[in-house]
C-alpha cells in the first residue's frame, strides 16, 4: 500500500502525496511571513514543540476548536466581532466545538484522508457528528474500540477543567490522537507492504484491545487565569464554554457508540 494523503478541500482529491497538504502550506506561509519582516536579522527566536504523534505509525489527528468564545481579552472590537461571527456561523456557538483539522488513515486505500479549517466552519450540528464517524472509520470499519480510550480521557478533562475557577481558554484547541492500525497490523502491513493483507485465519491479526489513545489541550495564545501576566480581567468559575464543548462532544460519541453496538 502507498503512504499518503487525500486532501478533501483541495484539487488534489485523485493525487496520492506523501505529506499533509494543510500542514505543509502553514509551514511555508509562516517561513515566507518570517524572511519578509526580518530580513536584516540574524538570529530567531524559535518555540520548541513536542510532536506528540511520534509514538504512533499511522497517526490519526483531530483538531477540535473548543468553547464558544474564540476571543481572547486583548482582541479589538473588530477581531472580538469577526471571531464571534465565525462562532455564530459555525457549530462552536451551537455546540462549543467545531472541527479545525482532521487527517484519518484509510485501511481500504492505504492513504490518509485529510479536512481543513474551512471544511469544519461549513459544518452543521448533523454535519459535525458524521465528520466524529468519519474520523474513527478506517475506509473498512468503524474503530468501535477507540470509544471506551476517548470517552475515559475525556470524561477526566471534563472533571479537570470543572476545578480551574478563573481559567479560560480561549482559541484553544484539543487533539485527539490515536493509531491508524493497531500493533499487529502495523507489523503486517510492514511485512507485506507491497501485497494485500494475507486472509487465511493464522495471518490475521489480533487487535489491540487497548488501543492507544492520546487527547491533548494545545494552542493557549489567548488562554488566561487570575494573576497571569497582571491581565486586567479577571472571570469567575470555571470556563463554562469550554466545559459545554466537551459534553457536547462527549453525548455525540456516546450516541455513535450506541447506534453501533
Amino acid at each position: 500500500m502507498h503512504r499518503g494523503m487525500l486532501d478533501g478541500n483541495s484539487g488534489l482529491s485523485s493525487e496520492k502525496i506523501s505529506h499533509n497538504p494543510w500542514s505543509l502550506r502553514c509551514h511555508k506561509e509562516q517561513l515566507k511571513l518570517m524572511r519578509s519582516e526580518s530580513k536584516e536579522r540574524k538570529l530567531y527566536k524559535f518555540l520548541l514543540l513536542e510532536n506528540v504523534v511520534q509514538h504512533f505509525k499511522f497517526p490519526c489527528v483531530l483538531d477540535l476548536k473548543m468553547g464558544t468564545r474564540q476571543h481572547g481579552d486583548d482582541a479589538s472590537e473588530e477581531k472580538a466581532a469577526r471571531q464571534t461571527k465565525k462562532c455564530e456561523q459555525s457549530t462552536s456557538a451551537a455546540l462549543g466545538v467545531r472541527v479545525c483539522g482532521m487527517q484519518v488513515f484509510q485501511m481500504d486505500s492505504g492513504i490518509y484522508l485529510c479536512r481543513n479549517k474551512y471544511y469544519g466552519r461549513g459544518l452543521s450540528i448533523e454535519g459535525f457528528r458524521q465528520a466524529l464517524y468519519q474520523y474513527l472509520h478506517n475506509g473498512v470499519n468503524l474503530r468501535r474500540d477507540l470509544f471506551r480510550p476517548v470517552l475515559s480521557k475525556l470524561r477526566n478533562l471534563v472533571a479537570v477543567v470543572e476545578r480551574q475557577a478563573s481559567y479560560r481558554f480561549y482559541s484553544s484547541s484539543l487533539l485527539i490522537i490515536y493509531d491508524g492500525m493497531d500493533h499487529a497490523r502495523a507489523e503486517s502491513h510492514t511485512k507485506h507492504s507491497d501485497t494485500a493483507l494475507m486472509d487465511s485465519p493464522q495471518d490475521k491479526p489480533t487487535p489491540d484491545p487497548n488501543p492507544e489513545v492520546d487527547v491533548r489541550m494545545i494552542d493557549f495564545a489567548h488562554s488566561t487565569f487570575k494573576g497571569f501576566r497582571d491581565d486586567p480581567t479577571v472571570h469567575d468559575g470555571p470556563d463554562m464554554g469550554y466545559i459545554f464543548g466537551l459534553g457536547n462532544l462527549i453525548n455525540i460519541l456516546e450516541e455513535i457508540n450506541m447506534e453501533n453496538q
